[in-house]
């Protein structure tokens, strides 16, 4: 690496830090990369005079002209070592220290408190890991162990308490006994932790692959009730007929299928919170329970949730409307194209097939095998034949004013006739659907006999119906439905 390259021919010592170690040694591509060293910030901009640095934690953001995304900036620190964190969320005061091994053991996690160095000799490279804290053997272990002491390390920085999960669910491992009876212990810490820090933390949960196991986790440990309170309350909730899960464990389930299908955030959030509401509505017990409204109620209660939690607006308004609407009528003998056009004028074109994959989650959640059955297949095949245009003359580049105002002749059968001809035409040739063009052949049409134009027409309709069929197919074939 250049920037490292730099450092070292300049006296300097250079080394890899934090999470792009470990997720070089896991075979991961890191996602960004950070440097540590013993030069100093202004040393450091001397070097690098393209750089930025607006922060007091001796952090230089080195501009690379890298065409990998994740080594435009490259993020070099000072060796540091932190002092007490008074407020549990930041280091009252911070100076530089002397090793690599000093400035490793503030770090949160084994896993994360490496370093890497990098030297190249005879044209080879040769890497020597530093690693006090026996990252590399928890690596193997599949385990998250706080770097010393766990409760000391919660009680520096509380957000370290949802990382320990986060880490865990991203990587896919589990965390050491002490650390997660430290984690459980101190949950409460969580208060002091900023509202956007705190919701920065849970959407890089949500992110992860194993999203639904990490909000159970958070759960486990403690967390959630200081993070989502409002979704324990369907922990222990029974649902109807329709469901074979609690509440609680019906929204997880369809967080988790969001996850395996990669959603965004946005739809992961919609997911997990779309069933929110039912703790709140529900009416009588057992198998023929009810839950009427629900999906109003739980779009309230997202809103509160997501704008306590400091999201952005026009994400808080898409999931909350996701969240209204998510219990759209899909059977195909009360479907119909007027009631799918209000569906789509509701929601708005942009948003139809997220909404359809909202919906997704929530039927895999509820435990059933297929999350596309024919009934919702049916409904995206008609959503998608009311998205495309239809086959008629608002196709042409020419409307029934221009050309009564070209052929010099009043409102009446005459227009009707040449616009389907028109259209005929496009159909077969669409690079003639040109203004002009399209002037030149109403003009001769115009001088045709009305007996020839009449012909003309029919034939041309029936066109236009074939043509529309056959898009109607293609869309049934598309979504397998008759």
């Amino acid at each position: 690496m250049e920037v490292n390259d730099q450092l070292k021919t300049a006296g300097f010592q250079s080394f890899l830090v934090g999470g792009c170690v470990r997720d070089f040694l896991l075979g991961i591509p890191p996602k960004d990369w950070d440097i540590t060293t013993n030069a100093t910030p202004p040393e450091i901009q001397k070097l690098f005079p393209d750089s930025v640095y607006e922060n007091r934690f001796g952090t230089v953001g080195v501009k690379t002209e890298s065409e990998d995304p994740t080594l435009k900036i490259v993020e070099v620190t000072t060796f540091r070592k932190e002092g007490k964190y008074t407020d549990k969320r930041h280091p009252d005061d911070i100076s530089f220290a002397k090793t690599v091994e000093e400035d490793l053991s503030r770090r949160d996690f084994t896993v994360n408190a490496m370093a890497l160095a990098i030297a190249t000799r005879d044209k080879k490279q040769e890497t020597n890991i530093i690693d006090p804290y026996g990252g590399q053997a928890d690596l193997k272990k599949k385990i998250i162990r706080a770097v010393g002491e766990p409760s000391a390390r919660f009680q520096e920085d509380a957000l370290r308490l949802m990382r320990a999960v986060r880490f865990a669910a991203q990587l896919n491992f589990k965390i050491e006994k002490e650390t997660a009876a430290a984690v459980k212990k101190h949950a409460g810490l969580i208060e002091f932790v900023a509202d956007e820090r705190t919701a920065d933390e849970f959407s890089k949960l949500l992110m992860t692959g194993n999203a639904a196991e990490g909000v159970r986790w958070l759960e486990e440990y403690g967390l959630l009730k200081y993070v989502v309170m409002e979704l324990r309350e369907g922990i222990e909730m029974g649902q109807n007929k329709h469901h074979i899960y609690t509440v609680f464990e019906h929204n997880v389930r369809s967080l988790e299928y969001a996850a395996k299908e990669n959603f965004p955030l946005d739809l992961r959030m919609a997911s997990l919170l779309h069933d929110v509401g039912k703790s709140r509505t529900k009416q009588g017990n057992g198998l023929d329970s009810t839950f009427y409204g629900h999906q109003v109620v739980g779009a309230k209660m997202a809103l509160k949730i997501l704008d306590r939690l400091h999201y952005p607006k026009k994400m808080i308004e898409k999931i909350v409307l996701l969240i209204r609407e998510h219990m759209f009528v899909y059977d195909p003998e009360v479907v119909t194209l007027r009631g799918v056009r209000r569906l789509v004028s509701r929601v708005g074109e942009e948003n139809v097939d997220d909404l359809l994959k909202v919906r997704e989650a929530d039927r895999i959640g509820s435990g059933v095998p297929k999350a596309q059955p024919y009934r919702l297949r049916y409904l995206k095949a008609m959503v998608e034949k009311i998205k495309k245009e239809p086959v008629s003359a608002k196709l042409l580049q020419i409307n029934g004013t221009e050309l009564m105002k070209l052929l010099k002749i009043e409102a009446g059968p005459k227009v009707g006739q040449i616009l389907a001809v028109l259209l005929e035409d496009i159909l077969d040739n669409p690079e003639l659907n040109m203004k002009e063009e399209l002037k030149k052949r109403a003009l001769k049409l115009n001088e045709l006999p009305e007996k020839e134009l009449l012909a003309m027409r029919k034939r041309a309709q029936q066109a236009a119906e074939n043509a529309q069929r056959r898009i109607d197919d293609e869309i049934k074939k598309k979504y397998f439905v008759k």
